[in-house]
């Protein structure tokens, strides 16, 4: 797929994300623009793409289902038990059950016993890339706020306390990508995936001083990225969890593997 063709995909993904019904609707809308296809093919291509647009628009599909049921080498399209923080089990329905947090009503996930192993690395690399781009929504949201609103007779922009904090959002961010794109085996996924809840959370309370009540709003868009990214973290571990188990690793194997060759 060269440029031109992935940015078109991307528009037509993002237009889908933005008009299609979240959930069910979203599912089969991406079943029309040959999600399973893409996956199947391309999936290096398809699962940063799509997950980072999940996180940009605040849209919802049960599409970690498939990632990681292909990882497992079983058919697309079903769902099963995935490990949450805490040594919960949950499933993410695709029938549009009510959901099962209620910190974020929109995600339906539900609690289940505990499942079989599954594989972990390619669904913490997709939840990143959704973490990455919620991440990039929250800043985003943030920007157009100090720039468009002034105190004291300055743009809110002309403070560099709020310039400092919206700079390591987005250092944090920037490197979340880095680690995302440079995760290949299930070490890097781990680290990438912790690397890219701690750039959300990050994005999250920098956002949030930088909007200051508005932000806390149901008007405003940022408290649902807010919360979508506190579930999100969870789920395959959380930053905290991973974090740990990195550390675990590091302490077993008695040196720091290379993730990258520079």
């Amino acid at each position: 797929m060269d440029s031109a063709e992935h940015g078109l995909l991307e528009e037509a993904l993002r237009r889908t994300m933005t008009t299609a019904e979240p959930g069910a609707g979203l599912d089969s809308a991406l079943a029309g623009l040959g999600w399973t296809q893409m996956l199947a093919e391309e999936p290096d291509t398809a699962v940063p793409l799509v997950f980072r647009l999940l996180g940009e628009t605040g849209a919802r599909a049960a599409v970690l289902n498939d990632v990681v049921l292909r990882a497992a080498g079983r058919p697309v399209g079903g769902t099963l038990p995935l490990p949450y923080a805490g040594g919960v089990w949950v499933e993410w329905a695709r029938d549009g059950s009510p959901a099962g947090s209620a910190l974020d009503p929109g995600l339906p996930l539900r609690r289940v016993d505990p499942g079989e192993a599954v594989p972990l690395a390619a669904g913490r690399r997709a939840l990143g890339w959704w973490l990455l781009g919620t991440g990039r929504a929250m800043l985003e949201l943030a920007r157009e706020h100090v720039l468009d609103r002034q105190q004291f007779g300055r743009p809110l922009a002309s403070f560099q306390a709020l310039r400092h904090r919206l700079a390591e959002a987005f250092v944090a961010l920037e490197g979340a990508e880095a680690a995302l794109a440079a995760a290949e085996d299930d070490t890097g996924s781990l680290l990438a995936k912790a690397v890219a809840g701690r750039a959300a959370l990050t994005a999250a309370r920098h956002c949030q001083q930088a909007l200051g009540g508005i932000g806390f709003t149901a008007e405003h868009a940022l408290h649902r990225h807010v919360r979508r990214a506190l579930v999100l973290d969870g789920l395959l571990g959380s930053t905290r969890e991973l974090t740990r188990e990195a550390g675990a690793l590091l302490l077993r194997e008695g040196r720091a593997r290379r993730l990258v060759d520079l």
